[in-house]
């Protein structure tokens, strides 16, 4: 006979304990931390939103403390791990929504989680004091090149381990690509500078209008400093590599982003041609739509399925009436001297050589032209390394590290962020600011002072109920096409009030309760499977094994006489909680599971 709990077969020999309490066998009074793999594993599965993150934010908690009408505390969960959490909620990527359970074939739509981070940003208490987890100062002093995404993710959390930091920012304003490559409409420059404040009140000195290169050397920070961070993000933009590029009219994306987030106004005539499928085309199209011209197209070699933005910023782009050209590619661009049209190739699909995905490949003689005025290349970005008085290693364009961290050939020097990566997105940045200040402190402490481990925490029922399952999403409300291009720094996005946060957080299905069955008093009776709205209850012969320890799926039978345990499966489970209310002999308890960050003791 045996136990089977977390996945995870216990024989009456292998007990495991809670703080001295046999887990299994009564209700669970103690809280637990583990750095199990097979713990690990469980949360990669079974919480997917907070797996699909890359900083890991513990969105069911934050989202749970909305629906309680608990801003701040929500805000706080946000910002332990994103620093930034009412500009992600508005310019995030999303990654986590992708993997929301709730946006499941047969359960509807995800939960809009990046509104529901912005809500707790905008609803918290006008008193609201920012909470932060700090270590006494070390004497040590560290360079930060570059205030965007992994600069910030970086200086903050080496300022909150005791460091002291500087952060050296070549531009007038501090944020990087958050200033002067994303348009107002989308992200309020006050907003950002708040937040941006917030992480300079740690003691983080800001200097800017000072890069590094020029009157003041690499290789003078490396000497004046312990360590030297680069994040310097990724400033040349790619060419398209075809004739008539260097005709006047011809943009690249960067270039016309920073000249408008500047305070200038580039002229780009009424007709403009964008190429490119990512965010800052996007920003580009609509951007354009506020400075003059009438006829915009975005201009793609795949279709819209494939395009690396999300959904909704589609639909707004094509609400104020910019144009999407699928299954293109550019061939020349026409003028003379001047841009006066561009010619582009029609493209078709097919499955990838690779066996992933598809190819755009072109289709002979299909050319075709249309008249433009300026036609704009956001096709990417590669770091720009010229510091010349210090030779580092690059890998390509990017700079290169040693393999699994952040640290460069040069000693004290590491490299965070799209410099070190190409060019990604700002969760991933702060992500890689984070890691790489975690690596700079273990250079200094000489041990790792902080780690992430998985805390268990007995629960009640979750006060869920059923019917909040079928709550259709909330809308974001927005102003009206005429008044949002009638002035840049409209913003488009008004925001959840609160009781629209309320009722969108509402439909989060809570996926860090995980539900166990005691099979010590279990008594197969099936009352949980009766009333089960998915599979989620299974009778179960066997638990696969991962190779790299962790469980896997279950392994079911019908057979009476291989049915080993009946247990709950987390990853079909919606937390309903009506398992827990019919069970007669209450062998069903509920733990509240989340990854966090813990300090370690010396």
């Amino acid at each position: 006979m045996f136990l089977l709990q977390e996945k995870r077969l216990y024989f009456r020999d292998e007990k495991e304990t809670f703080e001295g309490t046999t887990y299994g066998r009564q209700v669970v009074k103690d809280i637990r931390f583990s750095t199990d793999v097979r713990d690990f594993g469980y949360i990669a599965e079974n919480i997917p939103c907070q797996d699909g993150c890359p900083v890991h934010t513990n969105i069911p908690g934050y989202i749970r403390c909305i629906s309680e009408n608990r801003n701040g505390r929500s805000y706080e969960l946000n910002r332990m791990v994103n620093i930034l959490p009412g500009v992600l909620g508005r310019i995030c990527s999303r990654p986590c929504e992708t993997r929301c359970r709730h946006g499941e074939s047969d359960l509807g739509e995800p939960v809009k989680i990046c509104h529901l981070k912005r809500a707790a940003a905008d609803h918290k208490p006008a008193g609201h004091r920012i909470v932060e987890n700090l270590f006494a100062p070390s004497g040590k002093t560290v360079a930060v090149i570059g205030s965007g995404p992994a600069g910030l993710g970086a200086a903050h959390e080496l300022a909150a381990l005791g460091h002291k930091v500087t952060i050296f920012e070549a531009m007038p304003h501090p944020g990087g690509m958050l200033m002067y490559g994303i348009p107002a409409f989308r992200l309020p420059r006050d907003l950002l500078m708040l937040e941006i404040n917030n992480i300079l009140r740690l003691g983080v000195d800001l200097l800017t209008d000072t890069p590094v290169g020029a009157d003041l050397s690499l290789k003078d920070l490396l000497n004046k400093h312990d360590a030297v961070v680069l994040a310097t993000g990724t400033l040349q933009p790619n060419s398209l590599g075809i004739p008539g590029e260097d005709k006047q009219g011809v943009l690249s994306g960067l270039d016309y982003m920073m000249r408008v987030n500047q305070g200038q106004t580039p002229h780009v005539g009424e007709r403009v041609a964008i190429i490119g499928d990512g965010f800052t085309a996007m920003d580009c199209a609509r951007t354009c739509m506020r400075f003059g011209a009438t006829q915009v197209t975005v201009n793609i070699r795949k279709t819209e399925e494939f395009m690396p933005v999300d959904p909704h910023e589609i639909f707004e782009a094509k609400h104020e009436k910019v144009k999407i050209m699928s299954l293109v590619n550019s061939v020349r661009i026409l003028g003379n001297g001047k841009v006066e049209g561009i010619v582009f190739e029609r493209n078709r699909l097919e499955f990838s050589k690779h066996g992933v995905g598809r190819d755009a490949v072109p289709i002979d003689n299909s050319e075709f032209e249309i008249p433009c005025d300026t036609v704009i290349a956001a096709i990417g970005q590669t770091p720009r390394t010229g510091f010349n008085d210090v030779k580092f290693k690059l890998d390509g364009h990017r700079i290169f590290t040693k393999n699994g961290s952040h640290a460069t050939n040069v000693k004290a020097l590491f490299a965070a962020g799209d410099c070190n990566t190409g060019a990604s997105t700002v969760i991933e940045s702060i992500a890689h600011g984070r890691t790489c200040a975690h690596e700079v402190d273990a250079l200094f402490a000489g041990r790792t002072r902080k780690t992430s481990v998985v805390r268990f925490e007995p629960t009640e029922q979750t006060d869920r109920e059923r019917a909040w399952d079928f709550i259709p999403p909330v809308d974001m409300p927005a102003i009206d096409r005429d008044t949002r291009l009638a002035d840049y720094q409209n913003e488009v996005e008004q925001g959840l009030d609160p009781d629209q946060a309320i009722e969108e957080a509402r439909r989060c299905y809570l996926c860090y309760l995980k539900y166990e069955i005691n099979v010590d008093r279990c008594i197969y009776c099936f009352a949980c499977i009766d009333v089960a709205p998915r599979d989620c209850i299974k009778m179960i012969h066997d638990v696969a094994i991962k190779p790299d320890g962790s469980y896997g799926d279950y392994q079911q039978t019908r057979d009476w006489i291989n049915v080993r345990a009946i247990a709950i499966d987390n990853k079909r489970c919606i937390r309903c909680g009506k398992c827990y209310e019919v069970c007669p002999t209450q062998c069903i308890h509920i733990i509240k599971t989340e990854l966090i960050e813990q300090d370690v003791e010396a």
